[in-house]
């Protein structure tokens, strides 16, 4: 069973627009939702949060509909852009503290235990920290509460080669302990590193959404990565 299910997403602006996107995610798996800047990453991530709001469409989590349930499903999910906008002066444990009151399922030892494994010093402010940093921070809010899918927009974006794999390792141990994530990216190659299935947008529409290895059955010709099919399908190449 999906435990998330879009269906012909749409949202529409004078100069964009996303159509009929759909795809669908189960537990325990990583999705990729690879396309360049400007494809619609972003907006479909948004309009899956109801931060903006689509024009039709289904979303559905845990196979509840989001719109009649977005209170009981944002408790079981964690959002992260990347970045820590919020408190920007205050130590990781006073955020901790503001942020724990507003979960029923905040569990203590989960969040000392997620601390540990990404290496956060809690006495540290989100403006002491790097950009790999501050990801593991909204990665260890979301688990905290025990979120069970992750949503993730250009985690990796602006970030060196080792933290981009040091995070792409967190995402493996977090799938094998059951957590779904479905990350933004426009580098292939976290896609290659880590991704169970491949969702390719371009123009605003779903090429494919496939596992990875049927998409390089698909896509890829002989001697090729994903990279260079990537690149070989945006230019409109045969």
């Amino acid at each position: 069973m999906s435990i998330v299910s879009i269906k012909n997403l749409t949202k529409t602006y004078p100069s964009f627009q996303l159509d009929k996107v759909s795809f669908s995610l189960e537990a325990g798996r990583i999705a990729g939702f690879i396309g360049r800047n400007g494809a619609g990453k972003t907006t479909t991530i948004k309009s899956m949060l109801n931060l903006v709001h689509p024009d039709n469409g289904e979303i559905e989590y845990f196979g509840l509909p989001f719109l009649e349930h977005e209170a009981e499903i944002k408790k079981r999910i964690g959002y992260s852009t990347g970045t820590v906008n919020w408190y920007p002066r205050k130590k990781i444990k006073e955020i901790v503290d503001v942020t724990k009151k507003f979960y029923d399922s905040w569990d203590d030892d989960s969040y000392r235990k997620y601390l540990r494994m990404f290496k956060l010093d809690e006495e540290k402010t989100p403006l002491e920290l790097s950009e790999g940093m501050k990801v593991k921070v909204n990665l260890m809010l979301a688990l905290s509460h025990k979120a069970e899918v992750l949503i993730l927009d250009e985690p990796t974006s602006g970030l060196d080669p080792f933290s981009r794999d040091e995070l792409m390792e967190i995402f493996i141990k977090l799938k094998n302990e059951g957590v779904a994530i479905f990350f933004s990216t426009h580098i292939i190659t976290d896609i290659e590193r880590c991704a169970d299935n491949i969702i390719y947008i371009s123009k605003g529409k779903i090429v494919d959404a496939s596992s990875k290895d049927t998409f390089k059955e698909k896509y890829t010709k002989d001697g090729e990565n994903l990279e260079d099919a990537f690149l070989r399908m945006e230019r409109g190449e045969d």
